[in-house]
């Protein structure tokens, strides 16, 4: 009687951590996918933003003739939108960011450009398309907050090593770039 009892602890021990690998891993994969889609995203926006900036920069350009180095900057820069590694992509959302934000300093010197009906929409399309940026990249850094804390988490992190699930990298400013991230200082 003491084996079959003893047996039995051991079958449910055993079924135990099964049901615990299965269902860590089947978590570990469900949170890899939300991270895909997140990432799906952000690159939707980011090729929305790729396409706007053409047209952007050719209505500015009638108006700005003598602008042409802010927006050579900006043509270069909107390439890397759509090649490279989330890390890489992030760095080059971030330049381009700022080379924007100097386009619409140039903008403020031309008044009968910020009047444009042309120019206005796209600004307004292109700030949009900023703010869903900013929404799908939080969604993408929960998502690999969550991913990584669980493949660091013990013993959470014994099953992501066993089956290869690697750490994700978050979509951040550089370094270089939050400096100018900061709160502008107006002095009157």
């Amino acid at each position: 009687m003491l084996e079959w009892i003893l047996l039995f602890v051991i079958i449910v021990f055993v079924l135990g951590v099964l049901l615990y690998v299965w269902s860590t891993y089947n978590r570990l994969i469900t949170l890899k996918e939300r991270i895909k889609n997140s990432w799906a995203q952000i690159d939707v926006q980011l090729k929305r933003r790729f396409d706007l900036i053409p047209n952007l920069v050719e209505t500015v350009k009638g108006y700005a003739k003598h602008e042409k180095g802010t927006l050579e900057e900006i043509t270069k820069l909107r390439g890397g939108l759509v090649k490279g590694s989330p890390e890489q992509r992030a760095e080059a959302d971030a330049l381009l960011g700022s080379a924007l934000g100097k386009l619409m300093v140039v903008v403020e010197n031309y008044p009968q450009l910020k009047a444009n009906e042309n120019f206005l929409k796209l600004q307004q399309e292109l700030s949009g398309t900023e703010d869903k940026i900013s929404f799908v990249r939080t969604a993408y850094n929960d998502s690999v907050y969550i991913y990584n804390m669980l493949t660091k988490r013990f013993p959470s992190s014994i099953i992501a090593n066993f089956f290869k699930f690697t750490e994700e990298g978050y979509f951040e400013i550089p370094e270089a770039q939050k400096e100018q991230r900061e709160n502008v200082k107006v002095k009157f």
